[in-house]
């Protein structure tokens, strides 16, 4: 007698990290979408005013987080789009290895809709689509989009994940 977890077929992804995988995609549709309202709304370098601190604008960033290597001529889509589905690619593999682990999966979870956010732009524009804009009177933190908002949030959580486990690892250790 066969049970359930036999009888799948083993090249199918558990149910645990088809979960972990839609989620993904569901962040990815978001940003795709909030990028093309933004872009269909605004013209570019447009901000419209929501409150005393944020902006909603639409910018372009040819470059990485913070604009790095924006100013290139153009090699840089090429490198960040590689570079996003390589470590698209081994985000895949990490949720493989570690999918009984709920929050390292939603760290990578996270990250990964994010980095295959900012890749969709950069593959059909040539760059990526920011449009929230936070400041505070004359200092301004760089635009920045869903999916930056995901890669920054999924980080974050990459890092407390691996500091509560090495707490937990200290404490049976001791």
């Amino acid at each position: 007698m066969t049970t359930a977890s036999e009888s799948r077929n083993p090249t199918q992804a558990p149910p645990k990290l088809t979960r972990w995988v839609l989620l993904a995609s569901l962040l990815l549709l978001i940003d795709q979408l909030s990028k093309l309202w933004f872009d269909s709304a605004l013209r570019y370098g447009e901000r419209l005013h929501v409150l005393s601190f944020f902006d909603f604008t639409l910018l372009y960033n040819r470059g990485a987080a913070f604009s790095f290597l924006a100013n290139e001529p153009g090699w840089q889509r090429w490198f960040f789009t590689i570079l996003g589905l390589g470590a698209s690619g081994f985000i895949l593999w990490m949720m493989h290895k570690n999918r009984n682990q709920s929050r390292l999966l939603l760290a990578l979870t996270l990250i990964l809709g994010g980095a295959l956010g900012n890749v969709i732009d950069r593959l059909a524009y040539g760059h990526v689509i920011d449009f929230l804009l936070f400041y505070w009177r004359n200092w301004y933190y760089p635009a920045f989009n869903i999916a930056d908002t995901c890669i920054t949030l999924g980080a974050i959580l990459l890092i407390l994940d691996e500091v509560i486990r090495l707490r937990g690892h200290h404490a049976r250790s001791s």
